[in-house]
């Protein structure tokens, strides 16, 4: 992969090569960023530097068969790993290796795709991957042969706040002390999930969101687009070049989303006193309880970026607000007075416990009933 193919983040290219240039290279990073921001296919390219023993800031200089490998991500001494969840191909103790096939398509048609994505591919969004112990395992054993080209070894890990305990434990002492020209390079997107003694053995690499600017240009030039319509996405997408894909397509998970969102809020105003509305909320947490876990947590995060969204719009930032409804007989406008300094903390603290439940294979239905009753009480409450 071409650094040039990269999108924005010129400074870290430069530092990222330059290090390598200098023989510098850290034996352990972690590379932490938002959802489409580039970490990922940075991390594959900085690899392949490494590997194909490239120079001048490109991955054109050096080695032309290894850097041909990377063509089709097939390098012997680039090891992955990945959250992963049993599926009807592997029925248990499944590893990054079963699904190689499935990771290098993705890495082909969406280079900037989210876990949930991940999960669409492999046929598991309705079970929760992580990176664990058997996944440890693997990982020990293949570093302790000797690299194949006699370079470099450099090990992936994407996803690594999805790694469990047992697994960073496992590691630590590899990830403090590789072996020679071993090279560690995680990738997160909440670098606080990461256990601290994991997070201590990592030189750190923060990403930020791309630039408005630049998700235009890549859109007008990948997909033909006029200049208004790429404009109006990437300000939508809101640094997030995986979204500004979906939007393309429209094939965005937010449509589904805002039409669950909106029945959501309006049943929760209106169930104070009213026990019709009371038995909407319960059938409609009965019904996105049905859905796979991913999928839920997938939304209470975008429930939660609505409300912000809505409270700006009340304060007037208007600078600030990049959602736009799809639903005709929904304003946001009107909706907007209901959010305000004196709920939305409540309101988002409530929607990360849900999450944080769900995730800890709680039901799915109690959650969701509770946050509903929860959230009744909070759209009603005033503005101080």
């Amino acid at each position: 992969m071409l650094f040039s193919e990269i999108l924005g983040q010129e400074h870290i290219k430069n530092h990222l090569t330059q290090s390598a240039d200098n023989g510098r290279v850290p034996h352990a990073q972690l590379f932490v960023g938002p959802e489409g921001c580039g970490t990922l296919p940075m991390a594959i390219a900085y690899a392949q530097y490494l590997l194909c023993k490239n120079k001048n800031g490109e991955n054109t200089s050096g080695n032309e068969s290894c850097n041909l490998k990377f063509d089709h991500i097939s390098h012997p001494d680039l090891h992955f790993a990945f959250p992963v969840a049993t599926n009807d191909k592997v029925k248990k103790h499944p590893v990054s290796n079963h699904f190689m096939e499935e990771w290098r398509e993705l890495l082909e048609e969406q280079p900037y795709g989210n876990l949930f994505d991940w999960y669409k591919k492999l046929g598991v969004d309705n079970k929760q991957g992580q990176i664990g112990v058997d996944e440890a395992t693997e990982i020990v054993k293949s570093l302790s042969l000797k690299s194949y080209e006699g370079g470099y070894k450099v090990m992936l890990i994407w996803m690594a706040e999805k790694m469990n305990t047992s697994a960073a434990n496992k590691l630590l002492k590899l990830i403090e002390e590789p072996p020679n020209k071993t090279v560690f390079i995680l990738i997160a997107e909440d670098e606080e999930q990461i256990i601290n003694t994991i997070l201590s053995r990592c030189q750190v690499l923060h990403f930020p969101p791309l630039a408005e600017e630049i998700i235009k240009n890549a859109i007008v030039k990948n997909y033909n687009l006029e200049n208004a319509i790429a404009t109006k996405i990437a300000h939508q997408a809101n640094g997030n070049y995986n979204k500004a894909c979906d939007l393309v397509f429209h094939d965005s998970e937010d449509t589904p989303f805002e039409k669950w969102f909106i029945f959501w809020i309006r049943s929760a105003f209106k169930a104070k006193g009213n026990k019709s509305a009371i038995h909407d909320l319960i059938s409609w947490s009965e019904d996105i309880s049905k859905t796979g876990r991913e999928t839920q947590k997938q939304f209470l995060q975008f429930c939660m970026t609505f409300f912000r969204q809505a409270m700006l719009v009340n304060y007037q930032a208007n600078d600030l607000v990049y959602i736009e409804t799809k639903e005709e007989n929904f304003d946001l406008h009107k909706f907007a007075p209901f959010v305000h300094g004196n709920n939305i903390l409540e309101i988002t603290q409530e929607l990360q416990d849900a999450i944080y439940h769900i995730e800890r294979n709680g039901n799915s239905k109690i959650i969701l009933t509770d946050l509903s009753i929860k959230l009744t009480r909070l759209l009603h409450k005033k503005d101080a």
